[in-house]
């Protein structure tokens, strides 16, 4: 009897071990607080199968849609295609933002199996006929149907997607596309994965001659000291492609031969002729979307694109580049003369270079303001900045932010805030994730794990995420940033705000804004960092404790359009090479390099400065920012105008200015057309002449 009883235990024990193994946390609805992601529960092998019920889900209620005999009404075709995909828009969200913050090789596998039947799937649905016809039915009959103006909107935008997507293409067209997406799609994640490992890992500085480091500030060395032991090499200095340990090597090391090496190393990425080549790749996506934009009848990719946005046209967007271009130029030339005569001083026998111009910069900017960025580093502890940032919007917007230690996190290094207005009511959860690691991709972004959305008439709240590549700490010192990352960190936290406060009952529109007004929140919120008495709140010495001296916050007031011409120019020069690569009438075939440097020729771009993003590692364009990376200086047009918006009322807090920014940009801002939102918010339409002056070009 015992024995029988210990089988049975036994036998309950492996089904209870089965079931527990099967278990798939996005099956059910989150046990968490707030709903949020279970990452410590989430394994790898609970992807695809989720992937795959997310699709089967949603194409059963796309079926139900197409199937209904009754007249196609908002409420039974357009609300319904709105609310759909629910599942597979939650693993959607958990996967693709770790896969960009916390990837693996094992991950990235998973990325190129799911990738095609996620294309396969949203395909199905933009190209299905029986549902284009309901949606038609109902956008020729909207003005009839008693729909509010949300509801017209998402009728209308639901409308353009399907038609832009090509509903519209015959059979033999509309195989053609699906073939274009699939390639396009399996050519982004080649792309992505090769820039990650030509950046993480395949070119190091190591150096092991203690000479070798001269110029370099202690911080530095200890910081290159420990990457060089967490990669092997301990008792030896490592310098990566991370922009964290490049640029601070770049602006102060003595020796010149190691910097050409280490920037020559950073813009070369993806051009080695090897496995991580992304020279075929960037030309085939502008090949195929070349072939995509005829397909749909356009005359570019260039016009497919921008003919949604604020612009309209691809030659409105050349003219207002070539406008700000001219004078950049002619800054930036000053600074290389300058320069070039500190070089000629010192006696050095060279002409000044690319990889040159970190390191003379710094010396130009100490010789004209007095200013060091060492001087500001131990101002800059990322905990304080990251308090400055909460304190701008708890004056603009009576937001607190409160760290909660008791939810799940994907990686040790990661916090959360729990975010609430004034009256304490919950507006939503922020993730922090702040430092590079092997898994990260370059740069800083702002995502969502859930978007907000309405179920039952009650908003659900969003949980926001930033990531970011910032210094990391050392052994003796907390992680200072640097100026740069002070603003991009309040850059990003601009898109968190935006994140924050979207509210609309219907997904299409809420917080959809055109691709040349996103970029607006996040900008505008890079402002408040340099306001002296925002400085005195968060920039405290990470010894003393002491605010920054009134003298050094003149000083970076002063020095605020040094280098400009510089950045101005190193901006606009990619903007034009992703335009340029997007003008193809139709595919051809190219020599990238020769492509790349015809498109410089054309502009006039001096020798001594790269574009941003060269071909190969040109990221933004690859993804989201195809035919749009133009949308960070359109932006800034409007972002300077905002912001004197609240100059102009003598307070830079003006709660009541805030409140129609929080509501037409913020809040509402995918509820109407861009430049009528913003005409809500400002009353005008903005002028070209406040981001010049910004910028020391007007």
């Amino acid at each position: 009897m015992r024995k029988t009883i210990t089988l049975m235990l036994l036998s309950a024990l492996f089904v209870s071990g089965c079931q527990k193994k099967t278990e798939n946390p996005f099956f059910s609805e989150y046990k968490t607080p707030f709903g949020v992601p279970p990452f410590d529960e989430i394994k790898l092998e609970h992807y695809v199968p989720a992937f795959e019920k997310g699709i089967e889900e949603h194409q059963k209620e796309i079926d139900a849609i197409v199937n209904n005999e009754a007249e196609p009404t908002f409420e039974n075709t357009i609300l319904a295609l709105d609310k759909s995909g629910r599942l597979l828009t939650k693993v959607s969200r958990v996967f693709y933002s770790l896969n960009s913050a916390e990837t693996s090789p094992e991950m990235q596998a998973l990325a190129r199996e799911i990738a095609p039947k996620v294309t396969a799937h949203y395909d199905n649905i933009s190209l299905n006929e029986k549902l284009f016809e309901r949606i038609k039915k109902v956008y020729e009959n909207r003005n009839e149907l008693g729909l509010d103006s949300l509801q017209l909107r998402t009728v209308e935008k639901y409308y353009e997607d399907f038609v832009r997507n090509g509903a519209n293409l015959n059979d033999e067209d509309k195989a053609k596309l699906r073939e274009i997406n699939q390639k396009l799609s399996e050519l982004r994640i080649k792309f992505g994965e090769n820039l990650l490992a030509e950046t993480n890992k395949n070119f190091l500085l190591v150096i092991d001659k203690p000479e070798d480091l001269e110029g370099l500030s202690q911080d530095i060395i200890d910081a290159a000291a420990i990457e060089a032991k967490n990669r092997g090499y301990e008792g030896k200095w490592v310098f990566t492609l991370q922009k964290p340990s490049m640029i601070p090597f770049l602006q102060y090391s003595k020796k010149r031969e190691l910097r050409e090496k280490l920037y020559m190393g950073y813009v070369t990425r993806g051009n080695h002729n090897d496995e991580f080549d992304n020279k075929a790749i960037i030309l085939e996506i502008a090949k195929l979307r070349a072939q995509k934009a005829k397909l749909l009848g356009y005359e570019t990719y260039n016009h497919y694109i921008i003919s949604k946005n604020m612009a309209k046209t691809p030659e409105a967007v050349y003219s207002f580049l070539n406008k700000v271009m001219e004078p950049a130029l002619k800054a930036a030339i000053r600074d290389r003369e300058a320069m070039q005569a500190i070089i000629d001083r010192e006696g050095g026998n060279f002409k000044l270079a690319s990889w040159d111009w970190w390191y003379y910069a710094e010396k130009l900017k100490k010789e004209k303001y007095d200013l060091d960025e060492a001087e500001l580093k131990p101002y800059f502890k990322l905990e304080n900045v990251r308090e400055g940032m909460f304190y701008v919007a708890n004056k603009l917007y009576g937001l607190t932010f409160t760290k909660r230690t008791d939810l799940p996190i994907y990686h040790p290094e990661v916090e959360v805030f729990e975010v609430k207005d004034e009256n304490d009511n919950h507006v939503g959860l922020l993730y922090l994730d702040y430092h590079p690691r092997p898994g990260k991709r370059v740069g800083a972004w702002c995502g969502r794990f859930r978007q907000q959305t309405y179920e039952n008439g009650k908003r659900i709240p969003p949980i926001v995420n930033i990531v970011t590549n910032f210094t990391r700490p050392t052994e003796t010192t907390p992680a200072l940033l640097t100026w740069d990352e002070v603003e991009t960190l309040f850059h990003e936290f601009g898109h968190a705000l935006h994140g924050l406060f979207t509210d609309g009952p219907y997904d299409r529109i809420a917080g959809s804004v055109p691709r040349d007004m996103v970029e607006l929140p996040s900008q505008i919120n890079e402002h408040w960092a340099s306001q002296p008495e925002v400085l005195k709140y968060y920039a405290k010495h990470y010894e003393t404790g002491e605010p920054m001296p009134d003298e050094l916050i003149e000083k970076i007031q002063k020095s605020s359009t040094f280098n400009q011409g510089f950045a101005t120019v190193e901006y606009i020069a990619a903007a034009i090479l992703d335009l340029d690569w997007h003008s193809f009438t139709e595919p051809k075939d190219v020599d990238v390099l020769e492509f790349e440097k015809q498109s410089m020729d054309r502009i006039k771009l001096i020798p001594e400065i790269y574009p941003r993003y060269r071909s190969t590692y040109f990221n933004h364009i690859v993804g989201g920012y195809a035919s749009g990376y133009y949308v960070y200086l359109w932006a800034e047009v409007l972002d300077a105008d905002a912001f004197n918006a609240f100059v102009e009322t003598g307070d830079i807090f003006n709660r009541e200015v805030a409140a129609k920014f929080r509501k037409h940009i913020l809040s509402d801002g995918g509820n109407d057309d861009g430049m009528k939102q913003y005409l809500k918010f400002r009353g005008k339409e903005p002028s070209i002449e406040p981001l010049l002056k910004n910028r020391g070009l007007y």
